[in-house]
């Protein structure tokens, strides 16, 4: 009981091992107990869908968090560090130079643009498969593709990217979580370490050009009292961040059409829905599970208020199952239309790359339907245990074309 007599919301640890390998029953719980819980020390998990959208774009919230906020105590270590600089963890006003370079550089114009170079990609990726009727749906093609794609807009070699920078992305995707367990903390340094170096080495050959590419444009405008560092751990982001929507959508995807038959065969008989399809793997299984914010003032959620200095998650993937919403929400409909997920978060602090993904997930599923005959899963897919990203390690396939 509240100290004024009233119930406390439900609680929920986002770290339990449960949560962390099927977080659903316990969002279904959450947001049939009511609008809020209870989601760690002082802070609140915001449940339904209503409450979550109007809240991603409410500037009440601010992503700058005090020193002391108990979600970041990790100790000064570079993982720290380096999330504090980021764009994401930044106020609008603070981060607009770097903002509006990125922005330009991952806008919807020029993901449509990458629409056929995806298309390649995806085929030649595939090419091994078809042959031998075997395909990981992760290593062999939702990690290449996306990490491909994000390192040519940027600026960086793709083949070094594959080779170096993906035995650490999973380590690297821990550094980025408000939630860093002690035991991960060596790993995201070392990840962290590494390619801050090797982002810096790039840089060193590169000059401030506001004409250039992106990473010349982010040297113009870069901060003169944080110089190249503010660059370095904004493009380290971004090679995180760049693919692991879309990474985490082309594999949850996969895992979808595998154990569902019929809805395979609905895109198979009509790739055009492969659009929708990627909207619905976003909506079904959210590939980034929450967001956070920090209150400013006062904010009424229900029957309550959240006070000035909480800490505020926004439950995306909980909010993507809200049933006065969705109808049948635990259910994969790839033509469901309409489709308000807020899988990709929403205002002016939402997934950079959404319009990116959007097109890389629907060429994805385009040229699965018109390549394969048949998806099923090999084995039991392997989870990269995270509360915040939903991804996966492995997801063995069997396929055969068409």
């Amino acid at each position: 009981m509240s100290p004024a007599g009233r119930v406390l919301p439900a609680r929920m640890d986002p770290l339990a091992p449960e949560v962390v390998a099927d977080p659903y029953p316990t969002y279904a719980r959450m947001r049939a107990a009511g609008p809020l819980c209870r989601f760690g020390p002082a802070s609140w998990g915001v449940t339904r869908h209503r409450d979550v959208a109007a809240l991603l774009r409410d500037r009440r919230l601010s992503n700058t968090f005090p020193e002391d906020d108990p979600q970041f105590r990790m100790a000064q270590d570079l993982s720290r560090e380096v999330f504090r600089r980021i764009i994401p963890t930044r106020d609008p006003d603070d981060h607009s130079r770097l903002h509006q370079q990125i922005v330009r550089a991952f806008s919807p114009g020029v993901a449509r643009r990458t629409a056929t170079r995806v298309g390649e990609l995806v085929d030649e990726l595939l090419a091994p498969g078809l042959d031998t009727g075997r395909l990981d749906a992760v290593a062999d093609l939702a990690f290449p593709v996306a990490a491909t794609v994000v390192c040519e807009l940027i600026g960086l070699p793709a083949a070094r990217t594959r080779a170096e920078v993906w035995p650490r992305s999973a380590a690297l995707g821990r550094a980025f979580t408000p939630f860093l367990p002690e035991a991960d903390r060596a790993a995201a340094d070392e990840a962290l370490t590494w390619l801050r170096g090797y982002v810096r080495d790039l840089l060193a050959d590169r000059r401030a050009d506001p004409d250039g590419d992106l990473l010349d444009r982010m040297l113009a405008v870069a901060d003169p009292t944080e110089g190249v560092e503010e660059v370095v751990d904004n493009i380290v982001f971004l090679c995180f961040t760049g693919y692991e929507t879309t990474m985490n959508m082309v594999c949850t995807g996969s895992i979808a059409l595998a154990q569902r038959p019929d809805e395979w065969r609905r895109l198979r008989a009509d790739p055009s829905l492969a659009g929708t399809a990627a909207e619905e793997f976003v909506r079904f299984d959210a590939p980034i599970q929450y967001t956070a914010r920090l209150a400013l003032e006062p904010i009424p959620v229900g029957d309550r208020v959240i006070r000035a200095g909480r800490s505020v998650f926004l439950l995306l993937g909980c909010a993507n199952h809200d049933e006065d919403v969705f109808t049948d929400p635990g259910r994969v409909d790839i033509g469901r239309h309409p489709n308000p997920h807020v899988g990709f978060g929403g205002g002016v602090r939402g997934c950079l790359g959404a319009a990116l993904a959007r097109i890389e997930g629907a060429v994805v599923f385009e040229r699965l339907a018109r390549l394969l005959s048949g998806i099923d899963l090999a084995a039991a897919p392997v989870r990269e245990p995270s509360a915040l990203f939903r991804s996966y390690a492995s997801i063995p396939l069997t396929v055969g074309p068409a």
